[in-house]
């Protein structure tokens, strides 16, 4: 059986054919830098690489050349749109309506569509992805794997706000968490690594969109995004956490009206606020020239993501390993250095030369003395998308 993994960023598409249930790899790839006129399309059938810089503007014109390059008579890997039995699709936000996967239906994705406003940067995607695959793939089984879903053992006193009941009761406000598939991936992982049975892990998913989590026994406990992909860590165009009076005195005192507050603190913030540039590879690169703004952005990132290594290792009254994993958290052993410097009363002792070592596969980058393991697992949530969606026709 081929199944085919659709995975929408923000601003990448990626995407793997594998033949289930055997979990081999037929072709992957990726889309970077969409919306941009210097995006980067990347494609690799295990015979034969390419990579194009071209103008992809936005998640269609992405998934339209990648299907043109698996029905290509040069490099693709499938003959006719047919071959494909299943296209699973990563969907950020879930709500509460969905916490398992789910075969795709006109309601399913009229409710995906209501929840657009939660996921700004991503249901829109996903949405599109679902759209086009179905227009090219007419005969697949096209198969929802919601972000949310791993999120939903984190307890009541975790997840809800300290604003009146009813918008909980009533209206589901409420902390829901995000990257539900990388977690859980590299949670298992990390869990098997190690060896134990009973286990006490952060996971750090670090890329365009970043999010941290807490798990206890492989059981998600609590989550750094909230209500919507903004809240927690800075990343590339979103503010993460950040005083909500903020919010009063835009709209008040500087005359931004609501739609334009949420375009700056989506679209605006983050690294891209900061710096100017919201690729992180382009920041170091400036950082090492000299620039300030930069040098200063960076240390914000890690100074964030340690504040919630100690919020986390309180909530889980200690710590086994700590996990970086996903575009940044797998290549930037800048980052990875910042966040572990001074960490000494965690028992984090990072090793700078394992820390410069790159690898695909999960590996130690502690010192041997470390107390708590600092592992990097490169995620795969395109697999974790495909095992799942197999489940649910094999139930």
């Amino acid at each position: 059986m081929q199944v085919l993994v659709l995975n929408s960023g923000s601003s990448s598409l990626k995407f793997q054919l594998f033949s289930m249930p055997e979990e081999t790899i037929i072709c992957s790839g990726v889309v970077e830098r969409i919306g941009f006129n210097d995006a980067i399309f990347k494609y690799d059938n295990k015979k034969k690489a390419i990579e194009i810089e071209t103008s992809i503007l936005n998640h269609r014109s992405a998934l339209k050349l990648v299907s043109q390059h698996l029905l290509s008579k040069e490099v693709g890997v499938i003959k006719s749109p047919d071959d494909i039995a299943i296209v699973g699709h990563r969907v950020v936000h879930g709500g509460k309506s969905f916490s398992d996967t789910t075969e795709i239906t006109k309601v399913v994705k009229d409710k995906i569509k209501d929840l657009i406003a939660l996921a700004p940067l991503h249901n829109p995607a996903n949405l599109e992805g679902i759209e086009v695959a179905e227009d090219i793939f007419p005969n697949a089984k096209q198969v929802a794997v919601f972000d949310t879903a791993f999120h939903q053992t984190i307890p009541e006193k975790a997840y809800k706000f300290a604003i009146p009941n009813e918008l909980l009761t009533e209206h589901r406000i409420r902390l829901y968490g995000f990257h539900g598939t990388s977690h859980k991936y590299v949670s298992e992982k990390a869990i098997e690594y190690l060896g134990k049975k009973e286990s006490k892990i952060i996971t750090i998913h670090l890329g365009n969109g970043c999010s941290m989590t807490a798990i206890k026994n492989g059981e998600s406990i609590d989550h750094s995004l909230g209500f919507s992909p903004i809240s927690g860590l800075i990343m590339g165009t979103r503010s993460g956490d950040i005083d909500a009076s903020v919010i009063f005195h835009l709209k008040d005192k500087l005359g931004y009206d609501l739609k334009q507050i949420n375009t700056l603190l989506n679209k605006q913030s983050g690294m891209l606020g900061l710096t100017g540039y919201s690729d992180l590879r382009d920041i170091e690169t400036m950082a090492e020239k000299g620039n300030k703004d930069c040098q200063l952005a960076l240390e914000m990132n890690a100074y964030r993501i340690k504040k919630y290594i100690g919020a986390y290792a309180a909530v889980l009254n200690g710590l086994d390993a700590i996990v970086f994993t996903a575009g940044i958290g797998e290549n930037s052993q800048t980052i990875r250095q910042l966040v572990c410097q001074d960490m000494d009363f965690f028992g984090l002792d990072l090793d700078k030369t394992k820390n410069s070592v790159r690898s695909k596969d999960t590996r130690e980058i502690n010192t041997e003395d470390s107390k708590t393991k600092i592992l990097v697992i490169p995620t795969n949530e395109e697999l974790e998308i495909a095992k799942q969606a197999v489940e649910l026709f094999e139930n």
